[in-house]
C-alpha cells in the first residue's frame, strides 16, 4: 500500500515539476531522493514519510506557485493517508526551505534527512550549476563583484532582490554546510563546499578585469 502511495505521488508531482525551470525540475527530486536514501543507511527513520515529503517539498515552492493554488494540499489529499502521516509531511516539507536564513528548524529525524538531502543538492557542482540556472531563468546577472552579501534579512528580502548569482553564493550556499544536521549530510556537505570555494576562486580570477 505504501509503494502505490508513493508512486501515486511520484506520478502527480513529476507533471508539475517538469514546468518548472531546470533549477527546481524532477531530476531536481531525483537527486535529492538519492541524497536522502543514502542518508536513510544511517538513520533510523520512517522511510515513506521522509520519500513522500521529497517528492512534493517542491509542489507549493512560493518561487513557483500561484496565489489560487494549493498542489501540496490538493495531492495529499488524494493520497488518503492517516492523520498523523499527513500532518509529519507537511511538518517534514515546511522545515525545508531556507527562507534567507528565516526556514524553521527541522524537529523531527525525517525533517532533518530531507532538509540535508534537499540543501546537499544546492551545493558542490550541482548546486553551482542550479544556482546560474535559476539565475539565468529571472534574467538576473551572473556576478556583480560590488554587490555586498545581506547577512540579514526578511524571507520576502531574499526572495525579491534581484541580486546576481554569485552573491547568492555568501547570502545562502556558502552557509549550507555548517547548517547539516545529520552525520552523513555533514560529511557529504564537504567536499562540495571546498568545490564551490574553488570554482568562485577561479571564477574571480577569470574576471578580474570585470569588476
Amino acid at each position: 500500500m505504501e509503494l502505490e502511495k508513493i508512486e501515486q505521488c511520484q506520478n502527480e508531482v513529476k507533471k508539475i515539476y517538469d514546468l518548472f525551470d531546470a533549477s527546481h525540475d524532477w531530476q531536481h527530486i531525483e537527486r535529492v531522493m538519492k541524497n536522502a536514501k543514502t542518508i536513510l543507511e544511517q538513520e533510523s527513520a520512517d522511510a515513506f514519510i521522509v520519500e513522500l515529503a521529497v517528492l512534493l517539498h517542491d509542489v507549493s515552492d512560493p518561487k513557483y506557485k500561484k496565489p489560487e493554488e494549493d498542489l501540496e494540499s490538493d495531492i495529499l489529499d488524494r493520497l488518503e493517508l492517516r492523520d498523523d502521516q499527513r500532518h509529519h509531511i507537511q511538518e517534514v516539507i515546511g522545515s525545508v526551505s531556507f527562507k534567507g536564513g528565516n526556514g524553521k528548524p527541522a524537529s523531527s529525524i525525517e525533517a532533518k534527512i530531507v532538509q540535508d538531502a534537499d540543501r546537499l543538492d544546492a551545493i558542490g557542482a550541482i548546486g553551482i550549476a542550479r544556482a546560474f540556472a535559476y539565475g539565468g531563468a529571472k534574467g538576473r546577472k551572473l556576478y556583480d563583484w560590488h554587490e555586498k552579501a545581506r547577512t540579514e534579512m526578511t524571507e520576502q528580502e531574499y526572495r525579491d532582490a534581484p541580486t546576481s548569482s554569485v552573491t547568492h553564493f555568501y547570502e545562502k550556499l556558502l552557509l549550507l554546510k555548517d547548517q547539516m544536521t545529520t552525520e552523513t549530510g555533514k560529511q557529504m556537505a564537504e567536499e562540495r563546499h571546498e568545490f564551490m570555494l574553488s570554482f568562485l576562486k577561479q571564477l574571480q580570477t577569470e574576471t578580474d578585469g570585470n569588476k
